[in-house]
């Protein structure tokens, strides 16, 4: 092999093709739409935030962070759950900052999910559940959300099928994702 080529690695995930959010966002770029596929906002970002950021910048706050998150900022989750709901969680061994919501999802299924373990979703699921299961080893149990049709064949709700979901649940399941507040129906 020529020592400037790109090996050619075989995918861990071939079966994940086009995401729904790259499809939505084409879609709303194409029609020019606002974007509620990935959050995409249509108005700028606050200036004052901007000029935090700058001032941070330039005061050499620029490095890496604690693997965990910047403590202050664990403090105020903490601080901040105590009040909207009267839990407390220790910010040094209950509160972790993440990249995102992805990498949280995808962390927390690495970190509980072994080879040969099941996981329950709730479909339609978020599309980093899959593949997170595929990575860790372990085998995805989808359960459909049921359709609730009022007196005019209106969608009036979603709900879970317990009955299905309790029947799912046996000596290898090691999770049961559920997203609250639904994405994308929105139901609680």
């Amino acid at each position: 092999m020529n020592p400037l080529e790109t090996p050619s690695f075989p995918s861990r995930l071939p079966q994940v093709g086009t995401t729904i959010f790259t499809t939505m966002s084409a879609l709303a770029a194409e029609h020019q739409a606002i974007n509620l596929g990935q959050g995409f906002p249509d108005f700028p970002c606050d200036r004052k935030l901007i000029a935090k950021v700058n001032a941070a910048m330039l005061a050499d706050c620029n490095q890496y962070s604690p693997m965990a998150g910047v403590a202050e900022l664990r403090d105020g989750i903490s601080q901040k759950i105590e009040t909207l709901y009267g839990h407390h969680y220790d910010p040094d061994t209950e509160i972790t900052i993440t990249a995102g919501g992805t990498q949280a999802i995808f962390t927390a299924i690495l970190s509980c999910v072994s080879p040969g373990d099941e996981v329950i979703i709730i479909e339609p699921a978020f599309d980093c559940y899959r593949p997170a299961i595929d990575l860790a080893g372990g085998k995805t149990i989808a359960i459909s959300l049921q359709v609730v049709r009022d007196e005019s064949g209106q969608v009036a709700a979603y709900e879970i099928p317990w009955d299905l979901l309790a029947n799912a649940i046996n000596s290898k399941t090691r999770l049961v994702l559920i997203n609250t507040p639904h994405n994308p129906t929105g139901m609680i």
